[in-house]
């Protein structure tokens, strides 16, 4: 588990250490050049949501995501004091029942 963890991390360093190796040399202005910009944001994008995905995936399989119908619903059954309505709103008839 560690190997895997140390290669999970060597490939997480280079996958964010590669984009910055255009900007390594000021280049000349030229049609290509123009592109390097987008190509960084491209590059960090497809990065980032894979490793996104691979998270998604190892969280499933890990069995988090199991029975979200019922865990929507724990939220509802915490007893809080109601801070919002005012005292006044309170003493009115509707809420007199």
């Amino acid at each position: 588990m560690r190997r895997l963890a140390l290669w999970v991390f060597v490939a997480a360093v280079v996958a964010l250490a590669w984009p910055a190796v255009a900007f390594a040399h000021d280049a000349p202005e030229t049609k290509q050049s123009r592109w390097v910009m987008t190509d960084w944001m491209m590059d960090t994008f497809f990065i980032f949501s894979g490793f996104a995905l691979i998270a998604f995936l190892a969280a499933w399989k890990a069995g988090h995501f199991q029975e979200l119908d019922q865990m929507g619903g724990i939220p509802l059954l915490v007893e809080e004091e109601d801070y919002y309505t005012p005292e006044w709103a309170l003493d009115e008839e509707e809420w007199a029942e």
